[in-house]
Order: structure tokens, then sequence, then C-alpha cells
């Protein structure tokens, strides 16, 4: 491809600069002893559904054909009463209410025990429920058992190991990319990429104050992440890179602003499943732009990850258009239910982020038990199929139940003001559910909105009372899923 073909050279130049100026990183993989590696998961009690073994590297992680019960827990939550007044009155809250520590006297006989309320979670983003899978825990158990934390340290000092680089292995696998850099947070990933980014133009400018030919152009999606936002603030700073929003996913406004750039080195960036409007980006109109304009094509795929596409690949996957994505960003937070983010991407991408992308370089690797437990989360991703199947189907049942279209877990239900949204929350809360008011500087005043993400393991059951609850207080006729468009968040 002509794209890829024109950004290697790029790369590989900036990376042959590097290397003549002896800033050029490299990884050191620290390799754990091999009798202290993790051993194959024995089956443990009795499941309903007979469990499958898959064999990954030398680990055989416990997969299931069904829902289990363990996996209630990551959406059945509890807080403390006063948490749920102080919820119920809008004030601002230190957290110390949740250890009852207005209850501690000097004798622990008359303190009086935390009262909690039961919730059901239908506003965090472990979309799969895998942050309570037996394999994900008991994989960060064992090595946490016979390593501890792991040496602590950057990755290019002594935190990288062979537990970081099989999971970076099975990331690019799961990507289709040559390889893949861990981060510490997918905040850190966007930051480190779009750092390098500005990296380039500067580099090859030779100190001098690059020439508009020589500078990067950037156009990135009016709604995109935070991260990626703060990330091309910096990139801007080294006067390399040149801005240009486009508004949210309008192609004909793109193609626009393409068609007139000057600049040969240009970049798209755009989240593939935007994370407060649920909404996917164009992604094979974006793939036809690629070709006619030659762009680098970044995606940060978060919210997609694991969710999206027959095997779990992402949003790239279910539009069959993972080869026109260049770089592909994502975090373990969300669908994994772990920690830490990633870059799939080329090895001399790899190269030249881990080299100058500064919130890998001066960032602490993520400790061997998350990578652990990562690594076994995007196996039973990519092996619990149903996982999958289910969370569609949760999409489909809520609109079955309320008539309202959406197209992704992500159900943005916008009411309005922000006492429409706050009245709407407090009422969710008093009937068992948690789901929160978004509003400015988040969202602009006249958008604010209930936030509804869906999980493979909610019930259909679960969909019917939150619907009954959400009718209540909201008119599910006439309620708005629509895009903040235009508005760009902090």
């Amino acid at each position: 491809m002509e794209t890829m073909s024109f950004w290697d050279n790029l790369v590989e130049e900036a990376l042959v600069k590097l290397e003549s100026l002896k800033l050029l990183r490299s990884l050191r993989p620290i390799h754990l002893p091999e009798n202290q590696q993790p051993k194959p998961i024995e089956n443990e009690g009795q499941s309903s559904s007979k469990p499958d073994r898959e064999e990954h590297g030398k680990q055989a992680f416990q997969v299931f054909n069904e829902m289990q019960p363990w996996d209630r827990s990551s959406v059945e939550v509890q807080i403390a009463e006063e948490t749920f007044q102080i919820w119920q009155r809008d004030l601002p809250s230190t957290g110390d209410e949740a250890f009852g520590r207005d209850e501690v006297t000097n004798n622990e006989e008359e303190a009086s025990p935390l009262k909690f309320r039961k919730l059901l979670l239908f506003s965090g983003n472990d979309y799969l429920g895998l942050s309570s899978h037996p394999a994900v825990g008991k994989a960060a158990a064992k090595a946490a058992q016979e390593h501890g934390m792991g040496p602590r340290g950057s990755a290019l000092i002594c935190g990288y190991t062979n537990y970081h680089r099989a999971l970076e292995s099975s990331l690019a696998d799961l990507k289709k990319k040559e390889d893949c850099l861990l981060c510490p947070t997918g905040f850190a990933a966007n930051m480190a990429l779009m750092v390098a980014l500005g990296n380039i133009g500067s580099l090859l400018a030779a100190g001098k104050t690059p020439l508009e030919e020589e500078r990067i152009a950037i156009f990135s999606d009016a709604l995109n992440h935070a991260s990626i936002i703060d990330g091309i603030r910096l990139a801007e700073r080294q006067r390399s890179t040149e801005v240009f929003i486009y508004q949210h996913c309008d192609m004909s406004h793109l193609n626009a602003l393409l068609s007139k750039c000057k600049m040969k080195k240009k970049v798209v960036v755009t989240d593939g499943l935007f994370s407060m409007d649920g909404d996917f980006a164009p992604m094979i109109e974006l793939a036809k732009l690629r070709n006619k304009h030659q762009f680098l094509l970044v995606v940060d795929d978060a919210h997609g990850t694991f969710v999206c596409g027959k095997s779990g690949g992402g949003v790239a996957e279910e539009f069959n258009c993972e080869e026109d994505v260049d770089i592909c960003l994502g975090t373990l937070s969300k669908a994994a239910g772990c920690h830490g983010g990633f870059i799939a991407c080329s090895k001399k991408w790899k190269q030249f982020i881990q080299s100058r992308g500064r919130s890998f370089i001066f960032s602490t690797a993520m400790p061997v038990p998350i990578a652990a437990a990562a690594h076994a989360a995007v196996t039973v991703a990519e092996k619990e199929t149903w996982r999958r199947r289910e969370i569609w189907k949760r999409v489909q049942d809520f609109h079955t139940l309320t008539g309202i279209t959406i197209t992704s877990p992500i159900i943005s239900l916008i009411v309005g003001s922000e006492e429409k949204a706050l009245h709407a929350s407090r009422h969710l809360l008093r009937s068992g559910f948690h789901v929160t008011a978004i509003r400015p500087p988040t969202v602009p005043p006249n958008l604010c909105r209930l936030r509804v993400t869906l999980s493979a393991v909610h019930t259909t059951d679960d969909l019917m009372k939150l619907t009954t609850a959400l009718s209540h207080c909201i008119d599910l006729q006439d309620i708005g899923i629509q895009s903040s468009n235009g508005y760009a968040r902090l």
C-alpha cells in the first residue's frame, strides 16, 4: 500500500535520525524464572456448562459456553446508605462515607454497622463482564503469588517482562498488526502516539522550524476523546504539526479539508466507537478517503475492541476494513475488564513510539499480575463468543422495549437541561439502577443526558425493569438520541 510505504519511509528516516543522535530506545525484556511460570488452571467446582480449555502459550485458560453465577458480580453493586443520600441531594462527596468513618468511635462495639443499597450497574464499561471471570482473576492471583508485582520500573528500564511481551503478541494478532506496544493506560497510548507524530516533523527538520511541506497535517474528529485532543495539543507545541478539526463523522467536510491541504504528510485520527454518543465512525467512507488522499489512518478503538467483529477484533473488523487502519489504539480497562492501553502497529512504528512517546517512556510499566490477567482476558474474549452475541441481543432488546433505534451498547439518552438529567438519575437510583447524569463541561448545557451502557451479563429481565423505570422519569417517545455535533470535549 502506497500510504504505508510513504509513512514507513518517514518513520525509518526518523529512526535513522534518532540512531544518529543516540536517542533510539530499546525494550529489554526480563524473563521471569521458568519454574515459576503459571500452571494450567484446573476446573474447580461444578458448572452448568462444560468448560473448554484453550492453550495460549504455556497457560490454559478456562472458558465457558454460557453465563455463570459469578458473571453477575460485574453488574450487581452496592452503595452505602449515606452515599445514596448524598447522591440524591447532589452534594459533593470525598468518598469517606463508603468506609463509615463518621460511625467510628473509640468503642468498636458502639459503632453502627454500615447500611447498603443494592444497585444494578448500567453505567460501566465492562461490556463483556470479564472483570469477574475466574480465568482472569486466577491469572492475576497466580502471577502475584509467584512474582509479586514484578520488576518496578519503566518498560525501557526493567519493567518489561515475558508477560508483557505475551500480551503484546496476543493483541497484535487480534488486531492483525505486525506488533503492539503496551502503555500504562489508553489515555497514555493516545498521548504517546500523538507526541511521537509531532516528533517526526521536528526530527526531519533537523532542528530548524519545519517548512510547510515538512509539517504534518492532523485531521481530528470534533468529538474525539480527550486523550487524543490533549496529545494533539502537545504535538502542536513542537511546531511541526498543523491541526484541522472536521465536523463529527462528516466525511464531506473531511474530504474538503483534505483536498485543500497542500501538506503531503496527512494523518486522520478518529474514535472507532464514540464513548459519549455511542455512534460508529464511518469506517467504510474513511477507507475510501484514505485511498483517495493517501493519509495515515489512526483509530482509537477503546470501546469497540472485543465487542465488535466476529473474533472481537473491533470496529475495523466489524466493517471489514482492518487493512485500511494503519494504527489501532485501545484499552484493556473496558471490555477486557482489566487495565492498561496498547498501540497495535508495525514494528517500525513501535520502535519509534517507544523512543519518542513521552507518556510511555516516563511511566512505570503495568504490574505483572495485570499483564497476566489481561492476557487471559484476550483469550477468553476471543473464545467465549456467546458474550458478543449476548451484548448485541441486549442492544436489540432495548430497541424492542423502547422503540428507540440504537447502534451500539452505548446509549445516550439526551433529556436537555441539567435539572432534568439529575431528576432522572435520582429516580433511577431510587429504583435500584446506577445510571449517572452527564452534565457540562462534558456535554453542552442543553444536551445533558443519561448515558446507559449495556453488558453481556445483563439479562432481558434487567432491561425490562430498566426501561420501565426510565418510562416513569422521561418520555421515551420524545427522547433524543443524537450527537453533540461540533462540541469538542475538554
